[in-house]
């Protein structure tokens, strides 16, 4: 396929904005539900259903006042269409799962797509009224299967809970009979992600823990906290950090684990925001950054977008998304950017002022430089969203004189650290099963081993 940008860039890109944030209420009343439904797998059906007949009133009228006035009709079925242009026409509804989230109900549709599946997230509010919307890449059909160097006999795994407000659910995967062993905390990259990094028919972070359990390394992973519940998450502090310190905090108070020994491994975003996670828990000893942006959310969107148009210089719909993305930055970028103001995302929903006011002045590379403790920085050659040319450059100059730091780059390698294909990078390459390569596995091995 050509593109799936959208929900490639939400699940991996070097950022992604949270899903929307209700605003103001709209001053116009919430027009009546047509209809009656039974409960809330029926009322997301319904919902769905709407949205694939192009019938935005419908949907729309589904909505409660706070969304009605974060996400409007015609923007409704702006985002629909950018959908149906990358994915396809939806085909099926595959599956709906109901699960209660604090005061909502969210319910995940598993939806398959001409070109692609994907898991559409309806929030609910007490009187079923839609409160939420979300988009993320959902899970190909083909069947994962362990990495041919991991060792299911060396390791077992443990379910566990991850602090409070939401929990976020978790697995520990431990080497048998460990005793005072380090551990990884793996933080995700962008977009609502699953505990395995689910993208296409990979799992990136389940190839981690099964590789690194195999040689004596523990591994916790986790739901990020927008894959359990998406609302009211207005910073990448609430999205990321806050999920990473109660894992951290949960990783050292294991009895097989040596609490001197905690290593956070930060992939895309997660590596973006691991140096401001490490300098604010001294917990953590070590520090390991997969593809890790240092650019700022709206550029890395620009610089991602106008990679994609030269890739396809006829197609009029990437270049108005170019020109909608650096429209996008100046907004998020504006002096007079104030938290509560919507900015228009050429990717989905509005985002809310807060999200870039969090991490504006952050520079994650002269954080890391500041570090009094050994950092790994790993960067794969075939990457389009976090590039050697801008981004790995950026670590390697600010870390140049650092002799706790080690760079590495690994031809052939995407964003994923999966092997690509031939060619130039490109979305497709998401599609492809495979495997984070063992060479990555084995640098992290022993850089978490390592005295």
């Amino acid at each position: 396929m050509k593109r799936l940008a959208l929900a490639l860039l939400v699940a991996c890109g070097g950022h992604a904005a949270p899903a929307p944030v209700a605003t103001s209420a709209s001053a116009r009343p919430s027009p009546k539900l047509e209809a009656p439904v039974e409960n809330d797998e029926a009322r997301a059906r319904a919902f769905v259903a709407a949205l694939a007949k192009h019938d935005f009133a419908a949907a729309f009228a589904r909505f409660d006042e706070k969304m009605r006035a974060a996400m409007p009709e015609a923007k409704l079925g702006e985002i629909w269409s950018a959908i149906e242009a990358q994915a396809g026409p939806l085909k099926s509804v595959d599956g709906v799962d109901v699960k209660e989230a604090g005061d909502v109900r969210v319910a995940a549709a598993k939806v398959s797509f001409e070109k692609a599946p994907l898991v559409l997230r309806v929030v609910f509010a007490k009187d079923g009224r839609v409160t939420g919307f979300f988009v993320a890449p959902g899970e190909a059909k083909s069947t994962w299967e362990p990495p041919p160097y991991a060792k299911p006999d060396a390791f077992e795994e443990r379910r566990v809970s991850i602090g409070a407000h939401p929990a976020l659910p978790g697995t520990l995967t431990m080497p048998k009979g460990a005793k005072k062993v380090p551990i990884v905390v793996l933080v995700h990259g962008s977009g609502p992600h699953d505990e395995d990094e689910t993208i296409g028919p990979n799992k990136p972070f389940k190839d981690l823990a099964f590789g690194l359990a195999s040689r004596g390394v523990a591994v916790l992973r986790y739901e990020k906290r927008t894959h359990v519940d998406p609302t009211g998450v207005r910073t990448q502090k609430e999205e990321v950090e806050d999920g990473a310190h109660a894992a951290i905090a949960l990783a050292r108070s294991q009895p097989e684990v040596d609490p001197s020994r905690v290593i956070l491994l930060g992939h895309s975003q997660g590596g973006y925001l691991a140096p401001r996670i490490a300098k604010a828990d001294p917990a953590i000893k070590r520090l390991v950054i997969l593809a890790g942006a240092t650019r700022p959310l709206e550029e890395s969107i620009v610089a991602q977008l106008r990679y994609l148009a030269s890739l396809q210089p006829n197609d009029p719909k990437v270049r108005d998304a170019v020109a909608a993305a650096e429209k996008f930055k100046a907004a998020a970028e504006s002096p007079s950017l104030k938290p509560t103001d919507s900015v228009d995302n050429p990717l989905g929903a509005p985002v809310p002022g807060a999200y870039f006011l969090d991490v504006r002045g952050y520079h994650p590379e002269r954080v890391a430089a500041r570090l009094a403790i050994p950092i790994l920085v790993l960067q794969g050659e075939h990457d389009y969203q976090v590039t050697v040319a801008d981004d790995f450059a950026a670590w390697k100059s600010a870390l140049a004189h650092d002799k706790r730091a080690t760079l590495r780059t690994y031809p052939g390698l995407m964003h994923t650290f999966v092997r690509a294909g031939d060619g130039p990078p490109a979305p497709a390459d998401y599609l492809q099963p495979g495997h984070v390569d063992e060479k990555v596995i084995d640098d992290i091995a022993s850089f978490a081993l390592a005295p």
